[in-house]
């Protein structure tokens, strides 16, 4: 397939289906939607498999163990579906390739250490706020949580604030 920037998603109908999404996973698991959970137990898993007497002494760990697998828990089912999700939403706009998303003058090196130390800080920060982004926004929002809304408003001003600085990869 070739890539027509005029076959993305409509952000607008893609924010109705994520809101209808949350919806529906209230009305059948009465949780919202997240993703740490998720990471937490598959690195648990991993551990297990290396190290089973180390997680069997940490309570943390070895609580994730009382089901069986620590993989056998609905935030894993729903990352799942996220990564189905995009695997379909960029077969279904075109963009189904390995490629590196960055401006003419930017390192693709360069880019992928911006990725991979944004995505450590936000790992360590969703541990220590027990709980993601997508978890905070999504679901705390939708409860009208005011630490969320809190949580929402420093995200993107965040965001807003670190683009000035690393504006150049884009130009």
């Amino acid at each position: 397939m070739t890539r027509d920037p005029d076959r993305f998603w409509n952000p607008y109908l893609a924010g109705v289906a994520l809101g209808l999404v949350l919806l529906a996973t209230y009305l059948l698991t009465g949780k919202g939607l997240g993703a740490s959970g998720a990471s937490f137990r598959l690195g648990v898993a991993t551990l297990q498999a290396v190290a089973p007497a180390h997680v069997a002494a940490v309570p943390l760990m070895a609580a994730t163990t009382e089901d069986g697998s620590p993989l056998r828990y609905w935030l894993v089912f729903q990352v799942l579906g996220v990564v189905l999700g995009g695997f379909l939403g960029a077969l279904t706009s075109g963009r189904l390739r390995g490629e590196t998303l960055k401006g003419p003058t930017f390192p693709a090196r360069a880019r992928w250490a911006l990725a991979l130390g944004g995505g450590a800080v936000m790992g360590v920060g969703a541990q220590l706020a027990r709980g993601c982004a997508s978890g905070q926004a999504l679901s705390g929002g939708a409860l009208m949580s005011a630490g969320a809304w809190a949580f929402f408003l420093a995200f993107f001003g965040g965001g807003y604030a670190l683009a000035a600085l690393v504006r150049r990869q884009w130009t």
